[in-house]
């Protein structure tokens, strides 16, 4: 049956004195669960300021963890997860109106990955990122949710001019910023040996893709591997949070699909 291992890391950079960075996960308690209910990791962003973004990112995280222990067992998480991610950013809305006046700009990104079986559901608002290292490249599962990256995708800007813009931060898409927001999903097959990696900005802004590919590659222990990845971001800027997490695949249960149900390859 599927077997993970992962590691994770947050540090508040060389310049803010605040982690308004938030990361949870949830584990199966037994073997029935790695079936029926799986594996989940979160990371969130919080902006905002004054403390407003550590309480948005803490309030989506926590509610998304609260979401998924409470699932009924063997629900799609390609359904499953778009439905808590709407929940999480009703929480942030709801905990920035009763701050009031204090709350004004409470908002998170949030990236969350779910897994069972020999699949890897991703969903994320806003620009923290989940990659697919496979063979020592990292290949992004998300795209971000930028004022640069949308105009990127328009035309209107060139792939290098968006990465540079001062536009490339601004979020097109967070949670708590509406009432509603639109969840982007995606659902990828792993295999033994893979490793899915979620991070802020703090991380992808001075990390290059093929940096992470290698850094991940070559290094056996997760937790090593993540300790590098945020000493090479602090040292190149540091002026943001810096989070990761690492899930390396161990081993999968082949399944497939009939009806909306799973069953077994042999």
């Amino acid at each position: 049956m599927l077997d993970v291992e992962f590691a994770q890391v947050s540090d508040p950079g060389r310049i803010r004195e605040q982690n308004e960075d938030c990361l949870g996960y949830v584990l199966p308690e037994s073997p029935a669960q790695v079936r029926s209910r799986g594996w989940l990791f979160a990371l969130a962003d919080g902006v905002g300021g004054h403390q407003q973004g550590e309480v948005a990112s803490r309030a989506a995280v926590e509610s998304l963890l609260a979401g998924f222990r409470a699932v009924t067992a063997g629900e799609s998480h390609l359904a499953l997860l778009p439905r808590l991610v709407q929940a999480a950013n009703a929480q942030v809305h709801e905990t920035a109106l009763v701050a009031g006046a204090g709350g004004t700009g409470m908002a998170t990104t949030l990236v969350a990955c779910a897994l069972r079986f020999d699949r890897a559901v991703v969903a994320h608002v806003g620009d923290s990122r989940c990659y697919l290292v496979r063979s020592g490249r990292a290949m992004a599962l998300t795209r971000d949710h930028t004022v640069a990256s949308e105009q990127a995708r328009l035309g209107i800007l060139s792939a290098q001019e968006a990465a540079a813009v001062p536009t490339r931060h601004v979020l097109s898409r967070s949670l708590g910023a509406n009432l509603f927001v639109s969840v982007e999903i995606s659902d990828n097959h792993v295999l033994p040996g893979d490793v899915l990696l979620l991070c802020s900005d703090g991380l992808h802004g001075p990390v290059g893709a093929s940096e992470m590919g290698r850094i991940v590659s070559h290094t056996s222990d997760l937790k090593s591997a993540a300790q590098e990845l945020m000493a090479l971001a602090n040292q190149r800027d540091g002026s943001d949070n810096i989070s990761v997490q690492l899930i390396r695949i161990r081993s999968v249960e082949r399944m497939g699909m009939y009806r909306g149900r799973p069953y077994k390859l042999r």
